[in-house]
């Protein structure tokens, strides 16, 4: 692994686990309670954000073409696959561990 890619997922951690924590603290719970909420928020912001040519692209595209009648050229749906992405996906799976351990009572309701 590239040692970039490496600096780049760790700090993806920090900020999803940051984030994590402020959150569970504002709303009196625990941290894992709202972890794979988090994870999963983090992990379809990634994917819409480093993704092109998908159902927004192509509503923008015609109501464009609609306002000005020229036909734009139709991209493909691409997703690219980053660190951070990398990050968020592990940091949901994490996650929802914890969560699926939660409900089914393995992890005792806190006290």
């Amino acid at each position: 692994m590239n040692p970039k890619h490496f600096v780049m997922m760790v700090i993806a951690f920090i900020v999803e686990f940051a984030l994590t924590y402020w959150i569970a603290s504002v709303f009196s719970v625990r941290f894992i309670e709202v972890m794979f909420f988090t994870g999963a928020a983090f992990t379809l912001g990634m994917l819409y954000f480093t993704s092109s040519g998908g159902a927004m692209t192509r509503f923008f595209a015609a109501q464009s073409g609609a306002v000005t009648g020229i036909i734009q050229e139709r991209d493909r749906f691409q997703f690219k696959v980053g660190p951070v992405f990398i990050a968020s996906l592990i940091f949901v799976l994490i996650g929802l561990v914890f969560f699926i351990l939660l409900v089914t009572g393995i992890i005792p309701p806190q006290k």
